[in-house]
């Protein structure tokens, strides 16, 4: 995304009509230098891979539960998660409304 064209405000609204790009799991939202906002709503199983960039998901709608490696814990509407860079994740036995924010940033590898 060009700077001049970034938005200033992406709604929910705005990031349940938006399609990920071929190949993509989660539409792109916002864009400024190493931060991506992403909209993340997969539909019966979460199949995504470890990323190369740090992520937090904000949980929009819905909830289920949330594998970080060995952790797991519940999730609902609200609730913030973190993941570092190349950690395996997934979200399981989430409800048919799901839906989160996806930030990625820092550097690919992760900042720690």
């Amino acid at each position: 995304m060009d700077k001049a064209r970034v938005p200033l405000l992406a709604t929910a609204a705005d990031a349940a009509a938006a399609r990920p790009a071929p190949g993509r799991l989660s539409a792109l939202l916002l864009e400024h230098g190493s931060m991506q906002l992403r909209w993340y709503a997969p539909k019966g199983e979460d199949t995504q891979a470890p990323h190369d960039q740090d992520e937090i998901y904000v949980v929009a709608s819905g909830t289920g539960w949330f594998r970080r490696g060995d952790e797991r814990v519940a999730f609902a509407p609200g609730d913030a998660l973190f993941v570092p860079a190349g950690a395996p994740h997934r979200f399981e036995d989430f409800s048919a409304d799901f839906a989160a924010w996806v930030v990625f940033y820092g550097p690919r590898g992760g900042e720690g």
